[in-house]
């Protein structure tokens, strides 16, 4: 049995395929069926270590971005990227050709379309995944023709065929579903007895979220404890920046700025975390399945034309509040969490909302689709 995945180049993509092909190999463990030969076929690894891990075979692919902005910079761009694509399906369709797998499992984005087309083309059937609770454009398209689509947020259920659409949730490795609690505090030098914010600004950080934080830095840490993920590129400047605005040494214990969080530093930062601060990208499913308060500031438009509606969809389940970037002022943000820390109702409310909302059983059930159409695509 031959499963072929695909999806963009981001961890959004990337880490949900991991938790699929985990997934994979347990339900073939389980059932005592030959272990099934995986590919990823994308522009880039991005995680080689986790693909060898899981014991997934890297294709790499050519494929081009549509730019929507008209200016005369993405004009020449999309129209080299248009050759770069044809190149990518050109050798995607080859290389298909050659592994013929059983089912191609898609995540959407530019990178995915390639091996998305050659699946088309070579009559192989293909299961898709919508991250976002409206889809991008390869999505949209390869929903036309896809066996299955799963999807993260009930809304999206308006964009694909019904029938062959089902609501999933979004697909998270089992080493990252379940937070720690116990030992946390002392992992950080921190006071177990005194509330803890939790601030995350996606895979690289966010320098606008950093900039609030530090604006902030000296009202929080007088009430609360600060585990800030400030991003690779950005940890020197923060760090250069806290020195100046806290100069007392005990307060200035309350405030641990990290670089990059492995999976042991994000376990304990969300089971010691009160709140969460977090951009609306897949980071929302974790903090569901930490069952924690959280304030979502999703990236404007035209960055990104899919985490304001994310932002808004979790709202609605009560989970979170959500402020806009236009809207993010130091006082707002203070004023936000002082609100949920402060109401214990709120906040056991915002709780019980996010167990609602996540799904456990997300990598399981598209997995087991997987396997049931792949098996039927081998007799």
């Amino acid at each position: 049995m031959k499963i072929l995945l695909t999806g963009g180049g981001t961890g959004g993509h990337f880490y949900p395929i991991i938790a699929v092909a985990e997934e994979l190999n347990t339900i073939a463990k389980e059932n005592r069926l030959i272990k099934p030969i995986l590919y990823y076929m994308s522009t880039d690894a991005y995680n080689e270590t986790l693909l060898y891990e899981n014991n997934i075979k890297f294709i790499r692919t050519n494929a081009g971005k549509i730019r929507k902005s008209r200016s005369i910079q993405n004009i020449i761009l999309n129209f080299f990227d248009l050759f770069k694509t044809a190149l990518g399906v050109i050798g995607a369709i080859w290389r298909i050709f050659v592994i013929y797998p059983d089912v191609i499992f898609g995540k959407g984005a530019y990178a995915s379309f390639p091996a998305l087309f050659a699946g088309k083309i070579l009559r192989i059937p293909v299961v898709i995944h919508e991250s976002d609770s409206s889809p991008g454009k390869v999505n949209s398209w390869a929903g036309k023709f896809a066996r299955r689509i799963a999807i993260s947020y009930p809304e999206a259920i308006n964009f694909f065929p019904k029938e062959k659409t089902a609501y999933t949730g979004n697909p998270v490795r089992k080493e990252v579903q379940q937070a720690l609690s116990v030992g946390a505090a002392e992992f950080f030098g921190f006071n177990k007895d005194i509330p803890t914010i939790f601030v995350i600004g996606g895979s690289q950080g966010s320098k606008f979220i950093n900039e609030v934080i530090i604006r902030i830095l000296p009202e929080l840490v007088k009430k609360y404890q600060v585990i800030h993920h400030t991003g690779v590129n950005n940890i020197k400047i923060v760090e250069e920046s806290r020195d100046v605005v806290l100069t007392e040494k005990e307060l200035k214990k309350r405030y641990k700025p990290i670089a990059y969080l492995n999976v042991l530093t994000l376990r304990m930062a969300a089971g010691l975390a009160d709140i969460i601060i977090s951009r609306a990208g897949s980071t929302i499913f974790e903090i569901a399945l930490w069952a924690k308060p959280s304030i979502i500031i999703p990236i404007p438009e035209p960055t990104s034309h899919d985490q304001k509606n994310n932002a808004y969809s979790y709202a609605r389940s009560g989970a979170c509040s959500v402020i806009e970037e236009k809207n993010l002022v130091g006082g707002v943000l203070l004023s936000e969490i002082e609100r949920i820390l402060g109401n214990p109702e709120e906040k056991q409310k915002m709780i019980n909302s996010a167990r609602a909302f996540a799904r456990k059983d997300s990598a399981a059930l598209i997995a087991n689709e997987i396997m049931s159409i792949a098996m039927e695509h081998e007799k």
